[in-house]
């Protein structure tokens, strides 16, 4: 299994919510938060939460199998991209198991 998460422009995210729905991705997960990045935006301020100069951004986290991955990037990358620098980024990782709260079991052999 893998975890996509991607950091993503406010602007954009309910487009790669969508796209990502169309094409069979129906769990994941958003957060709101605050970037720092290299890229600074124009009119950016001192967050009033952090003693930093903040980027809003959405973080999308989702799960999927290995060879579904690369098209969840896709669709994020098709998506959530701008004419303007500071679009954001993806991170991939592997997960070893997942496992349900409620009775304890792996999902590791069930399809996600």
């Amino acid at each position: 299994m893998k975890e996509v998460k991607a950091f993503i422009k406010p602007n954009r995210i309910q487009r790669v919510i969508e796209a990502l729905s169309d094409n069979g991705f129906k769990s994941m997960t958003l957060s709101q938060a605050e970037g720092t990045g290299a890229f600074k935006a124009k009119g950016a301020r001192p967050s009033l939460d952090f003693h930093v100069t903040n980027s809003p951004v959405v973080k999308l986290e989702l799960v999927c199998q290995n060879e579904e991955a690369q098209s969840a990037i896709d669709i994020i990358l098709e998506n959530g991209k701008t004419p303007d620098p500071g679009d954001g980024i993806i991170y991939l990782s592997d997960i070893e198991d997942a496992f349900q709260i409620k009775t304890g079991e792996s999902l590791k052999r069930y399809d996600l």
